[in-house]
């Protein structure tokens, strides 16, 4: 983790550093093509894990991501730096406030807090704005967070929400067996050890503090369904380029089209996963990379809503193509009720936007004063796409959702995903 300034001009040349050695090492030839290729993963490994810090530090200290919720008295020592990273201090500031020099907050930091006292921690928690009893929690309900765990072996398994897991039949449980022991053999099959590292931060775009246990719990479910999925179907190679976008929008006018839009994607090379969301998740959608580097889709169908499926999936569609391959190695969980939104949301909102109804149309849209069912419908036929999703961006752009309910495609999606509507009723 980056703690001061200066770490992260340290970490942005060393990052850069990096590069220049990936750069003269993919372009130098050698025999040993296996040697070169260790080299060139070890690199890139590096700069991942490095970049991945970065983009952590450069969010906490825009303001725009506070510090996560957190359940464990171990993750307390990276609460406290979160923090203070968030509040815009220095840690010569924090020291000023508690009447210390700057090189004991260096020193507690470098050592995770390890020779602080329990008063201390109270103290440095007070000056902060971390309240703290069972669990601690930011200085304010969020509009998003960030998790992380370094390795598989901070993960408390008891937090895991084991029963419902095993209520649903995610995994078997035998006589006498111990749940816990069964539940992290379940995550590590599932999704993998490195899901909680830096390689996989988890960036979650919510209206309410998320329980993170739960996140990672669906994650898990989610990728496992997709590598089943591999397993026993083709999936097209991905590519950047979404210029067959316009073909997804008018899928929108079928009456199967979501269903229809699961198997598109895959042709696409992107994996759509429909799993119902967790208690205490607040979650309508999430895109991660799986274990080979394929985009998977997450959507829970929380709300039984037209408008609400096409959105949520133009917009984890934009986490895709804007932000999972540019470095930032973040899986993305949001809650589309959500209504505060960072840089990175609002460019995820945007390419959902502009993809389902480009700006300059939206513009010629009448519905959008006459506000009535008629001319949404009008609009609707026009543009080539299904009413709800206009209906929907009218509602939202006006915060009135008890506008044009009859148009927003109530009760239209569950069903279409024949295999999970049991589930999810």
């Amino acid at each position: 983790m980056i703690y001061s300034q200066k770490q992260f001009s340290v970490s942005k040349s060393e990052l850069e550093k990096l590069r220049n050695a990936l750069e003269s090492a993919e372009s130098r030839t050698s025999d040993r093509l296996w040697l070169k290729q260790a080299e060139i993963d070890a690199l890139r490994s590096q700069m991942a894990e490095i970049d991945a810090e970065i983009s952590e530090y450069e969010l906490l200290t825009s303001g725009q991501i506070p510090l996560s919720k957190v359940y464990a008295l171990e993750e307390l020592p990276r609460v406290l730096v979160q923090a203070r990273i968030a509040s815009g201090m220095s840690q010569t500031d924090l020291a000023e406030k508690l009447g210390t020099k700057p090189q004991q907050i260096q020193r507690y930091e470098a050592t995770e807090y390890m020779s602080a006292s329990l008063a201390r921690l109270i103290e440095i928690a007070r000056v902060l704005g971390v309240k703290f009893s069972g669990t601690f929690e930011g200085t304010r309900e969020t509009g998003g967070s960030v998790f992380v765990w370094r390795t598989a072996d901070e993960i408390i398994w008891s937090q895991l929400p084991y029963k419902e897991m095993i209520k649903r039949k995610w995994f078997v449980v035998p006589r006498n067996a111990d749940p816990l022991e069964k539940v992290k053999e379940y995550f590590l099959h599932a999704a993998g050890p490195k899901f909680v590292t830096a390689y996989h931060r988890k960036k979650v775009r919510s209206g309410n503090v998320p329980n993170e246990y739960a996140l990672l719990a669906w994650q898990a479910r989610v990728l496992e369904r997709a590598r089943d999925l591999a397993t026993h179907g083709e999936i097209a190679e991905f590519e950047v380029d979404d210029h067959w976008l316009p073909e997804l929008v008018r899928l929108t006018k079928r009456k199967d089209g979501a269903r229809r839009a699961s198997r598109f994607l895959a042709r696409k090379g992107i994996w759509l996963i429909i799993e119902r969301h967790l208690p205490g998740s607040y979650l309508d959608g999430a895109s991660m990379l799986d274990d080979a580097d394929r985009p998977v889709i997450g959507l829970t169908l929380r709300y039984d809503r037209l408008d609400n499926f096409w959105f949520v999936l133009f917009h984890e569609l934009g986490h895709v193509f804007l932000h999972l391959f540019n470095g930032l190695r973040f899986d993305f969980f949001d809650d589309e009720s959500a209504s505060d939104s960072d840089s990175v949301e609002a460019e995820a909102d945007k390419f959902a936007l502009d993809a389902l109804i480009p700006e300059t149309l939206w513009e010629q849209c009448l519905s959008r004063f006459a506000l009535s069912e008629e001319s949404v419908k009008i609009d609707a036929e026009n543009l080539g796409i299904e009413p709800s999703i206009i209906a929907g961006r009218i509602r939202k752009e006006l915060n009135n959702y008890t506008i044009l309910n009859e148009l927003v495609g109530q009760g239209r999606v569950r069903g279409q995903f024949e295999k999970v509507a049991d589930a999810l009723d």
